[in-house]
């Protein structure tokens, strides 16, 4: 396996589905000059291909796909569909999938294009499994109740037909599984700095975020 020497600035954050982390990953990385991967968005590809290709989904597939994998082929808004979240925490069981995932993973957190100053990463084990030597861990969360609404708002804002009922089901199902899966599962820290979205607009929760950071960096 391949070893890999921190080099750049490294940003990790863990969250539960939808509460904010995404967000507040692309903010810092815009702020910061970061590359940016939201690693569930593999997962959530990968979910997409099993469900169009299910005939055609094994792990020479897989292997395929990762290994033309660009951050670039994760921005299809059909991978933010409720069945495609479900598949993709069912998939990052896998032990040999998330293996496949991890080397693309580390790529980007050890060797972002020279453009970048380092890289933000946002997931579920991304504090402790894939930048454990990261500069920052953050720890983003909200209620499954405000989470579920911003999803519900998200689907409904690309004319998906479902109930918000529907969705609060789903996140709960999520959070069940991401937080009691054996393999890499959602979990706090002691080194993690806890951030909640809870009642906060992007730019407040941006702001605790930054206030820490900054902190250091100038330090």
């Amino acid at each position: 396996m391949k070893k890999y020497k921190k080099k750049y600035l490294q940003v990790a954050i863990d969250s539960p589905a939808a509460a904010g982390a995404g967000t507040q990953a692309k903010l810092i990385s815009k702020y910061y000059k970061l590359l940016y991967l939201d690693s569930g968005k593999i997962y959530r590809l990968l979910a997409y291909l099993k469900i169009k290709n299910p005939k055609k989904f094994n792990y020479s597939f897989i292997s395929k796909k990762m290994n033309k994998l660009k951050i670039s082929d994760l921005q299809n808004k059909k991978l933010l569909s409720d069945d495609v979240g479900v598949m993709a925490s069912v998939i990052a069981k896998d032990i040999k999938i998330r293996k496949l995932a991890h080397t693309f993973q580390m790529e980007c957190a050890y060797n972002p294009p020279k453009k970048y100053k380092g890289s933000v990463i946002d997931g579920r084990d991304i504090t402790y499994n894939i930048m454990p030597e990261a500069d920052f861990k953050f720890f983003i969360t909200a209620s499954a109740k405000t989470r579920a609404l911003r999803r519900f708002k998200e689907l409904k804002g690309l004319n998906k037909n479902i109930s918000f009922k529907e969705v609060l089901k789903s996140i709960k199902k999520r959070d069940k599984s991401d937080y009691n899966r054996k393999v890499s599962p959602l979990k706090r820290t002691k080194d993690q700095s806890l951030i909640s979205s809870e009642n906060e607009s992007k730019r407040s929760c941006f702001l605790k975020i930054k206030k820490i950071m900054d902190r250091k960096i100038k330090n």
